[in-house]
């Protein structure tokens, strides 16, 4: 989905209209099989109308083999095409993968262990945590093994299961960094509400939703691939893991169902979360104006600081690309696997660092258990 690709001319079939057909003429056929007349059926048709059913008949065949699907029994990543010593990049993939862990288990313990922090605000940052540790896991780990041990083939289930993990993650993330910007207008424009409008109960049940609500595109688009006929037993990807839009380009058939899932995906999920994410800072920024001393602004407004810096790693990576994509800008496959997996693993290792550095109550929690030891 990282990846926008052109729609084929190929006019898009219509599967479900025909096993409509298919069905309802087998119900016809088996009905003459038990002496009913299909003549007598179609007896009071006009000539014209009874030529069409006949012809109906007689592609019935055609239709029952364009309702089948040549599945591949895999695909093979790519991944680099020209970048030399590409193994020393993945090796730092996987010490990024190891200080994503680290981190992220470190600040969850923190809030875990820490019954201050047992708040609205710390849980949406355990939330985003834990979503960080998850995209790592559904993404470098496959990375590593297909190009440090040389197994580039992914079978086809391995490959649409993290095709799925990947893109839900990824759509967490964003929907994560929604809530946490909820819980600062909150904070901020109703500061002697907000402990009755966002109580723990109701940022779980945000929380809750926001992880149901990220898993119904992700698996509307790994549907709609395996609709899809693959014209090689093993189609090559052109990319470094198992992406949406670079398996749904390989396809025999038309893609436009998920090319436009791909870009429900992009509006919805991505596009969408950065636009509330703008309006409730829109809305912040209009009460800081109410308070009478910059003193006071500036304080109130520090507490958004590290959300700010985790929207920025966030987003301005992925709309990079998303802006080569849609100006036509010639970008060679290797510049774009490392922007794309750059944007796609540096956030997990820099959100939790940055957080805990920006946050007064956690380092002052971690003060506090390094006083205990």
């Amino acid at each position: 989905m990282l990846q926008t690709l052109k729609l084929t001319n190929e006019p898009e079939t219509g599967p479900v209209f025909v096993s409509i057909c298919v069905v309802l003429l087998l119900i016809l056929k088996y009905c003459h099989s038990f002496s009913f007349s299909f003549s007598f059926l179609i007896l009071g048709l006009e000539k014209r109308e009874k030529r069409d059913i006949e012809k109906l008949f007689q592609k019935l065949p055609a239709m029952e083999k364009n309702t089948t699907f040549a599945r591949p029994v895999g695909f093979l990543i790519a991944g680099f095409q020209n970048l030399q010593h590409n193994n020393y990049y993945f090796i730092f993939l996987a010490f990024v993968y190891l200080g994503a862990l680290v981190a992220n288990f470190i600040l969850m313990a923190i809030i875990w262990l820490s019954e201050c922090l047992h708040t609205p605000k710390y849980i949406a940052v355990f939330n985003l945590s834990t979503i960080d540790v998850s995209v790592s896991t559904a993404l470098i780990p496959q990375c590593i093994d297909c190009f440090l041990f040389d197994s580039r083939f992914v079978s086809y289930e391995t490959c649409l299961t993290q095709m799925f993990f990947f893109h839900y993650f990824y759509a967490l993330e964003s929907l994560a960094l929604v809530v946490m910007g909820y819980e600062r207008l909150i904070s901020i424009c109703f500061p002697l509400r907000s402990s009755t409008i966002n109580t723990n109960t109701r940022m779980f049940f945000i929380i809750g939703f926001c992880w149901v609500l990220a898993s119904i595109v992700p698996f509307i688009s790994v549907v709609f691939i395996t609709r899809l006929s693959f014209c090689q037993n093993i189609p090559l990807i052109k990319s470094y893991f198992c992406d949406h839009g670079p398996i749904f380009k390989e396809a025999c058939n038309s893609y436009s169902a998920s090319f436009t899932i791909g870009s429900v995906y992009i509006a919805t999920l991505i596009i969408l979360p950065l636009v509330l994410i703008i309006l409730s800072y829109v809305c912040i920024i209009a009460a800081l104006s109410r308070i009478a001393t910059a003193q006071g602004r500036w304080k109130a407004f520090k507490t958004c600081t590290a959300h700010l810096a985790l929207v920025a790693i966030f987003f301005i990576p992925l709309l990079s690309a998303y802006i080569i994509v849609w100006t036509h800008l010639s970008v060679d496959t290797d510049t774009r696997i490392l922007n794309t997996s750059l944007s796609a693993s540096l956030p997990p290792l820099l959100n939790p660092i940055i957080y805990t550095l920006k946050t007064e109550e956690v380092m002052e929690q971690i003060k506090k258990f390094i006083r205990q030891r």
